[in-house]
C-alpha cells in the first residue's frame, strides 16, 4: 500500500507542476481559450480528487478504517495526527471543491479559479508533504 500512496503523491505533484504553468495569463486565457479552460479544470479536478484518494488510502494504510465522506476522510487524518488538526479542518474543504468541479462546472467563475484556486496549490503541496512525512516515520 505504501508504494501506491507514494505513486499517487508523485502523480498529484505532477498535476501541480502543470497547474503552476497555468497561473500566468490565466484570466485572459480562461475566457478566450476553451482548450486552456478544459485542461485547467481537468487538472484541478485530478489534483483535488487525488488528495481525497490519498486520504482514503492513508486511512486504510494506518488501519483506521473507512470514512463516510470525502470531507471526513481528510478530517480523520487530522484526528489521528497524520496531518495537523487545524490544517485538516481547513483543507477538508477541498472535498467540496472537487465535487464542485465534478458536478457544477457550468457555474465556474474565472476569478475564483484563476485567483483563489490556483493560489491555494501551496496547500496541496503542504498536504502531500505531511503525508510523505507520515509514511517515512
Amino acid at each position: 500500500m505504501q508504494h501506491k500512496i507514494e505513486s499517487k503523491i508523485k502523480r498529484v505533484h505532477y498535476y501541480l507542476s502543470l497547474l503552476d504553468t497555468y497561473k500566468p495569463e490565466c484570466k485572459e486565457r480562461f475566457k478566450s481559450d476553451a482548450m486552456f479552460e478544459g485542461a485547467l479544470l481537468h487538472y484541478l479536478y485530478l489534483a483535488s480528487d487525488g488528495c481525497i484518494a490519498l486520504a482514503e488510502m492513508m486511512l486504510k494504510h494506518k488501519n483506521i478504517g473507512a470514512s463516510q465522506s470525502y470531507y471526513e476522510a481528510i478530517d480523520t487524518l487530522g484526528e489521528y495526527n497524520i496531518i495537523p488538526k487545524e490544517f485538516a479542518y481547513d483543507f477538508a474543504k477541498i472535498a467540496s471543491f472537487r465535487n464542485f468541479l465534478a458536478h457544477d462546472y457550468e457555474k465556474i467563475d474565472t476569478l475564483m479559479i484563476c485567483e483563489e484556486a490556483l493560489n491555494k496549490l501551496g496547500q496541496i503541496k503542504e498536504y502531500l508533504d505531511y503525508l510523505q512525512h507520515s509514511l517515512e516515520s
